[in-house]
């Protein structure tokens, strides 16, 4: 099988990798300047005043979009693919994963599918949360701990479970 990837896309990976490791992976927890300007210098546009975290895994810096005050915390992992947008002051909480990226298993070739993620202004993805290639979450919308999201969030709901479910809309309901 080949590689959905060419080989100035991994080597470009690679030297990513290999700088988050050596110049942020190791840095004390209050170093997020440093780390912004790190994932800046790689492409990613990113806003004032954004947190984050030295053991966050980032899979490509220039498919990255910071809102300001976003935060992505302790060993979050944002597999981004596809491009990955997170509103400002919106959350991506420990462990959570936003993956942009999948493979089409109906195919024998089992090709590599992708599709954005965008987080709006405030939303909050909690803990160990999974968010599916394609996903919007609203504004203020909040994704519970552990939950696994397979279609958009409303603005201002709550979703929980695997897969997610409304447990509480906008109205409070």
């Amino acid at each position: 099988m080949t590689s959905s990837f060419s080989l100035t896309q991994r080597l470009a990976r690679g030297f990513w990798q290999l700088s988050w490791l050596l110049l942020a992976r190791w840095t004390p927890r209050p170093l997020h300047a440093w780390r912004v300007l790190l994932l800046r210098a790689w492409g990613a546009q990113v806003g004032e005043g954004c947190l984050v975290y030295a053991d966050a895994v980032i899979w490509a810096p220039w498919q990255l979009t910071l809102g300001d005050g976003a935060a992505i915390g302790d060993a979050a992992e944002i597999y981004n693919v596809a491009p990955i947008t997170l509103g400002a002051r919106a959350v991506v909480s420990q462990k959570a994963f936003l993956c942009s990226a999948s493979h089409d298993h109906r195919r024998e070739d089992f090709p590599l599918t992708s599709a954005p993620i965008t987080l709006g202004e405030r939303a909050w993805v909690a803990a160990r949360a999974i968010v599916l290639p394609g996903i919007t979450i609203g504004a203020g919308a909040v994704v519970g701990a552990g939950s696994v999201v397979t279609r958009d969030v409303a603005a201002g709901c709550t979703v929980a479970g695997n897969p997610a479910r409304v447990v509480r809309t906008a109205e409070g309901k």
